[in-house]
């Protein structure tokens, strides 16, 4: 339905099903932090992180880093980014191998396959090990994450539901 080979079509489709995914994800860690009171990452870690990049990669905890000015921005606007490049490789592989983007159980397959980025490259360099198993609660952090992936996953699906009634003029 959504297959084309317009670079500035396609990159629209991808920028509204992973800022869109990437919303739904956070309603529901905003959710969960109000309802039930659970914590989930603060992004101004991850604007740590990237902020250091100059100076250090790995960190043995990135809480005990040293702040850096607009580390909160930059972790958010990351995220937003690194949610809309997700959006574009769905989108590219929906088209390579020739699936509809409509589907509930590729979309939560995709989201649940974004939660490796996390696993084994963002909380190894953070200092919270391979899959969070150096944190207080690994079984716990690695549940977290895996949820809100397969919600990422979830907000594609609901974000490409969606793409029919989003008028985009090129």
């Amino acid at each position: 339905m959504f297959l084309t080979t317009d670079f500035n079509l396609f990159f629209w489709y991808a920028a509204v099903l992973g800022i869109g995914a990437t919303l739904f994800m956070d309603l529901y860690t905003f959710a969960l932090k109000r309802i039930f009171h659970v914590q989930s990452l603060d992004y101004a870690l991850v604007g740590r992180w990237i902020l250091h990049f100059n100076c250090q990669f790995l960190h043995s905890n990135i809480t005990q880093s040293p702040k850096k000015r607009y580390e909160g921005i930059v972790g958010w606007a990351s995220h937003y980014v690194i949610g809309a490049a997700f959006g574009a490789m769905f989108l590219f592989l929906s088209q390579y191998f020739n699936v509809g983007v409509q589907s509930f159980a590729g979309s939560a397959v995709f989201g649940l396959i974004t939660v490796t980025l996390p696993f084994f490259i963002m909380q190894p360099c953070f200092g919270f090990g391979i899959a969070a198993s150096n944190t207080p609660s690994p079984f716990t952090n690695r549940l977290k994450s895996v949820a809100a992936h397969v919600m990422y996953g979830t907000g594609i699906y609901v974000s490409a539901l969606l793409l029919p009634y989003i008028h985009i003029e090129i």
